[in-house]
């Protein structure tokens, strides 16, 4: 005896039975207050350290990852993009006490003069900053005197922070293209 096909008043009737069965969801959203993940007050902080980039060394602290062949041939070295990990220290010496790493990339993105796009993290590693970590994403207008930056994010005690931070090039050697910069770091945060 041959089996007979499902019957289309039967498909229909399953189809239907699943759309109107109410689908259980978990919830995407839901408000919180502030007080219940303990943001009380909000801080401003002012972080001053140095910023050692060190690209010919024995050990250099930023390295090369890519250049457009255009890179060599332009002032501006469009298309080279840098790999770091540098020191922050609390002076401009080279061998003054870490207080922070600043891990990330760097990469030139103008055509006409010597400006960086940064994505870069400060990871602090001394004082009650230890772990936590500042976040920036900017232009880089690397010849200019002094140049300002945003701080979008953060973690630890710096979660939910906002802000900027400024660059001011205490030394360069224009021939290995180390540098020792200052960063004055504006941040609010809870």
């Amino acid at each position: 005896m041959a089996k007979k096909p499902l019957s289309t008043h039967f498909l229909i009737a399953i189809f239907l039975l699943h759309i109107l069965t109410p689908i259980q969801s978990q919830q995407f959203s839901r408000k919180l207050s502030k007080n219940s993940l303990g943001f009380k007050k909000e801080k401003l902080t002012h972080l001053h350290f140095y910023f050692h980039d060190i690209v010919t060394s024995r050990h250099p602290t930023a390295i090369k990852v890519a250049a457009a062949p255009i890179a060599n041939t332009t002032r501006s070295l469009f298309g080279l993009m840098m790999m770091m990990d540098d020191p922050l220290t609390l002076t401009p010496e080279p061998r003054s006490k870490i207080v922070g790493r600043a891990q990330g990339m760097y990469a030139s993105a103008d055509l006409k003069e010597l400006g960086f796009l940064m994505v870069l993290n400060y990871c602090f590693t001394e004082g009650k900053y230890n772990g936590s970590t500042l976040s920036i994403l900017g232009r880089n207008a690397a010849l200019t005197p002094v140049r300002e930056m945003p701080v979008v994010g953060g973690s630890g005690l710096f979660r939910f922070a906002r802000g900027y931070a400024q660059a001011k090039t205490h030394s360069i050697d224009f021939t290995t293209g180390n540098a020792v910069v200052e960063y004055n770091v504006f941040v609010l945060h809870y």
